[in-house]
């Protein structure tokens, strides 16, 4: 009894200094994990992250769109192609690179469908093919290191669609393209040697 008694009889100001400590402790393991959160993101995510934050005007909104990004590509059945489909696209692809010597316009705009078939048979999200920007943000959880090689090949596409590309742009819409499909395809060992290309 003598013990409850003593803890009883703490003054007021032990009793404030215990909580402020608690405070502290709980507030130190609450920053601990949203740091490690953030890193996760920003490892995962590389230049995308921070994209995201100066597009969406600071890092809360920007880690909570990364987060969601996550969180709808884990509902996805994104799958390997098998050899023979990887390998029919790697000949398609050769086919667009060669029509580009004649014809610029035309491979750009097939690079392009290959890397929707593609997508489409990784099992991305097709449904609205328009929706350019959902299709970014769906790869970018995969393939950070390149989704901006999309943005930029999509853009010049675009340009072009308005007579606005010159055939440089094109050339480098082509690049932009041949490293997301080889990201896509996965025929370059690893992800990092993707951004090396």
């Amino acid at each position: 009894m003598g013990d409850k008694e003593g803890v009883m009889d703490m003054p007021a100001w032990a009793w404030i200094l215990i909580a402020v400590v608690v405070v502290l402790v709980a507030a130190a393991a609450a920053w601990a994990a949203y740091g490690q959160r953030r890193k996760g993101l920003r490892d995962r995510f590389g230049p995308e992250y921070d994209r995201t934050v100066a597009e969406r005007g600071g890092r809360m909104k920007a880690e909570s769109e990364l987060a969601a990004r996550q969180k709808r590509r884990e509902k996805l059945d994104i799958r390997p192609l098998d050899p023979a489909s990887r390998q029919r696209y790697q000949s398609q692809w050769q086919s667009a690179q060669a029509r580009f010597v004649d014809e610029p316009a035309g491979a750009v705009g097939e690079a392009d469908r290959l890397v929707i078939s593609v997508l489409k048979d990784r099992g991305y999200p097709m449904d609205d093919m328009d929706d350019f920007d959902q299709r970014s943000r769906d790869i970018s959880v995969d393939h950070a290191a390149v989704v901006d090689d999309y943005r930029a090949a999509h853009g010049i596409s675009m340009a072009d669609d308005h007579g606005k590309a010159s055939t440089e742009d094109l050339r480098q819409a082509m690049v932009h393209y041949r490293r997301l499909f080889e990201n896509l395809l996965e025929t370059r060992g690893d992800q990092r040697s993707a951004e090396v290309g």
